[in-house]
């Protein structure tokens, strides 16, 4: 099972490496104009450095990667073909531990210590992970719902058991409750229709109003005994969308309405297939049409190539399909008066708070009773069209929601595009209600043959500011600050040039993670990309080595840890620079602070513990006249604490 790995960085590709002014971006922004192609696309970069670019290996070369997790130095990247394990001991050059080909949707992943756990959802996922899929309509083969494997050795993982569930696991959510140390549990959210009871008794497609039973409008929470793993079982199905009324919605933009003609007519002429989402004509990734045209030789029993009456049949059905998924009576939208599932849900277990990002709303859920979870907030925006995923700011006093409008397909940062679509939208939260600030979208305009818009990232751990890294798909990579949170600002980025010149590729960056200094991407089409952040007049190299003073025994994508700094200089450094930009003492104050501090590392033992008390006594006083008192008893804290730790 273990393939070979194609670990050499992206040849032939030409890099900008942007410069800024001072504290303005460049301009113009290099990420306009780059040159397409899959392994030579032109490179904008700005205030990052990209180690490695590391290729899909041999069974994932043509598939499609998802989201990624991580494990001591391991990253376990998922794919519609099934997973693969990098070990990034030396990012610069990755090395492929395992590759498990399992085909299926869309293979999402997170782990727990000897744990993995794979989302599956498609109709053609089988349990024993071969090829070939599922022909019938109802069959024990298929799995819907969460895989568990044993990763105690990570070369050889071992199935434990599958949970199988109504509408399967689009996304999960693994949930490590401080009060349950034998329990981890993990909640499912389900996009697929319903399945049949034949397939999976207990599954009633009805909605509630007919049949209390329902597996609508409600997630699944999964029960795992850490113990033994093979108990893994749904404890409860909290209907945590009950009430809700329909949310706000907005058309199409202007140029899509002009556009949806004319790809719908330059499409069908090529021979290629499209499909009609929320109004809108998009043209179905070649990789999405091969797959259902193999599966329909397969349900007739045929052999070889599709054939012109299969293409006629996909046709026919496609409609269909999209409207079980999309339209208004399907299960993906729900019947009024609101959604039926959450897209993602971040647990952020440190707080008690779990931000549901469910169709037409956001959500804030308790999560304090972690088989229970209560919604005690929701909000809702017409200038969103689907709301994908949630991310807290590290003390739990803002959260930002991500817009995937068009449902990632789609080009949706073109430069006639609202601002306020396919963005995120900014709260601050107090007291369990959320207050919208403001926007933030990807501020250089993409193309029309880039999918582009809002999709997964993490905070990064600055001290005492709010900075996450973000993907948007073929927009790149995009590191931006929210500190305040009504003028979000970018800090940086790393982006190519389209995939295909000519027609638009489901590719581009489907998540990316900052994980022990490094910052990771899952690229859809060309691998897994690692960076770092580089000082520059927004981030100095104090405050970059204090983010690498946080440690990580693991990380999950929708699981967001509580960001700790124990003591350290690099901290006491990066509080003096956050000082200085906020002009919170006068010049020459600062820099005898700075020179106590470098007097006091050259120090050790009981003389630097009584140096930098010394120091931590005379910024006490500093505070009570200071411009910006707030950071100056932030910075004089850090001090102390570091004088105690000697």
């Amino acid at each position: 099972m273990l393939a070979g790995a194609l670990a050499a960085p992206v040849a032939g590709a030409q890099t900008i490496r942007a410069k800024s002014v001072g504290t303005m971006p460049p301009s113009p922004d290099p990420r306009i104009g780059l040159k397409p192609g899959r392994w030579d696309a032109g490179e904008a970069i700005w205030n990052l450095n990209l180690i490695s670019a590391t290729r899909p290996s041999e069974k994932f070369t043509d598939g499609i990667n998802s989201d990624i997790a991580f494990s001591g130095t391991r990253v376990i990247q998922g794919s519609f073909n099934g997973w693969q394990i990098w070990d990034i001991a030396n990012p610069a050059k990755p090395v492929l531990a395992e590759s498990w080909y399992c085909p299926g949707s869309q293979s999402d992943v997170s782990t727990y210590k000897n744990l993995l756990f794979v989302s599956g959802e498609g109709s053609e996922g089988r349990l024993d992970c071969a090829g070939g899929g599922v022909k019938e309509t109802v069959s024990k083969e298929r799995l819907k719902g969460l895989r568990i494997f044993d990763i105690t050795d990570i070369k050889n993982p071992k199935p434990i058991t599958a949970v199988q569930t109504c509408r399967g696991s689009h996304t999960h959510s693994v949930l490590v409750d401080p009060k349950d140390p034998e329990n981890v549990y993990v909640y499912i959210s389900g996009s697929a229709p319903v399945r049949p009871e034949g397939e999976l008794p207990g599954c009633v497609k009805d909605t509630p109003d007919k049949n209390p039973n329902s597996a609508l409008f409600r997630i699944e929470v999964i029960k795992v005994p850490l113990a033994h793993p093979e108990q893994a079982a749904i404890v409860s199905s909290p209907r945590i969308f009950n009430d809700l009324v329909a949310p706000p919605t907005h058309g199409l933009a202007e140029e899509d309405k002009i556009q949806s003609a004319k790809v719908a007519a330059e499409a069908k002429a090529k021979g290629r297939f499209t499909v009609e989402i929320q109004g809108a004509t998009q043209v179905l990734p070649d990789q999405f049409a091969m797959h259902m045209l193999d599966s329909l030789v397969k349900l007739r029993n045929g052999t070889g190539a599709p054939t012109a009456a299969d293409s006629a049949k996909l046709r026919e059905d496609l409609p269909g399909f999209v409207k079980k998924l999309f339209g208004e009576d399907g299960p993906n939208r729900g019947p009024k008066p609101g959604p039926t599932q959450c897209h993602d849900i971040t647990l952020y277990p440190g707080i008690g708070y779990a931000g549901g990002a469910c169709e037409g709303y956001g959500l804030l859920l308790d999560i304090r009773n972690p088989a229970a979870p209560v919604r005690i907030g929701a909000v809702s925006d017409s200038n969103f069209s689907y709301w994908h995923s949630a991310t807290f700011n590290n003390d739990g006093t803002k959260v930002l929601f991500s817009d995937e409008w068009g449902g990632g397909m789609g080009p949706k940062c073109r430069a006639s595009d609202p601002k306020e679509w396919g963005a995120d939208a900014i709260f601050t939260l107090k007291d369990g209600k959320m207050e919208f600030q403001s926007y933030y979208k990807l501020p250089a305009a993409q193309t029309s043959v880039e999918n582009c818009v809002a999709h997964n990232g993490s905070m990064i751990p600055i001290p005492g500011r709010d900075v996450m890294v973000q993907a948007w798909y073929q927009g790149g990579i995009s590191v931006f600050e929210f500190t305040d949170p009504k003028h979000p600002t970018e800090i940086a980025f790393f982006d190519r040039g389209p995939q295909d010149p000519n027609q638009l590729q489901l590719s581009g960056s489907w998540s990316v993670y900052w994980y022990n200094g490094l910052i990771v991407s899952s690229e859809i089409g060309r691998g897994l990309d690692i960076l770092e952040l580089t000082p520059s007049a927004f981030i100095t190299q104090n405050a970059i080595d204090a983010a690498q003073t946080v440690k990580y025994d693991y990380l999950n994508a929708q699981g967001q840890p509580k960001m700790t700094w124990a003591p350290s200089f690099p901290l006491v450094k990066a509080y003096a620079d956050q000082v200085e930009r906020a002009n919170g003492l006068p010049t020459a104050r600062l820099t005898a602070v700075r020179a106590a501090i470098a007097s006091a590392e050259k120090l050790s033992g009981a003389a630097r513990s009584k140096a930098l008390h010394t120091l931590g006594g005379q910024l006490d006083k500093d505070a009570t006249t200071a411009t910006d008192a707030a950071r100056v008893k932030t910075l004089a804290g850090a001090v102390h604490a570091l004088a105690s730790a000697q």
